[in-house]
């Protein structure tokens, strides 16, 4: 069976440390071998070689949260500019509160 992948922004991180989560939002500064994008709050992203992020567009991150809640990327996938961020929060948001849908407690 696939890894689940629970669709999170920044006020989530601290219940999933330590686990493979995906978080979309927007690119707001490029650090070299980090990032820091805005989803719901300020995400820091420790990037991989093959990451190419695009400052200001959306990206959604797959990766596993840090015990500082940073995410260290497995994938990024570039969103480009034009993204409803209201919808984002929203679907994640109704994630959680359904969570039976998406996910078990132990796959958390």
């Amino acid at each position: 069976m696939a890894e689940v992948t629970p669709r999170v922004n920044a006020p989530y991180l601290e219940s999933f440390k330590g686990h493979t989560v995906r978080v979309l939002g927007k690119v707001v500064q490029l650090m070299g071998e980090s990032a820091v994008i805005n989803a719901g709050g300020e995400v820091r992203v420790l990037l991989n070689r093959d990451s190419h992020l695009v400052l200001n567009n959306a990206v959604e991150i797959v990766g596993k949260v840090q015990g500082d809640l940073s995410v260290k990327v497995f994938q990024a996938t570039d969103f480009g500019g034009n993204i409803d961020y209201a919808a984002v929060d929203a679907v994640v948001d109704a994630t959680h509160r359904n969570k039976e849908i998406f996910y078990t407690d132990n796959e958390q």
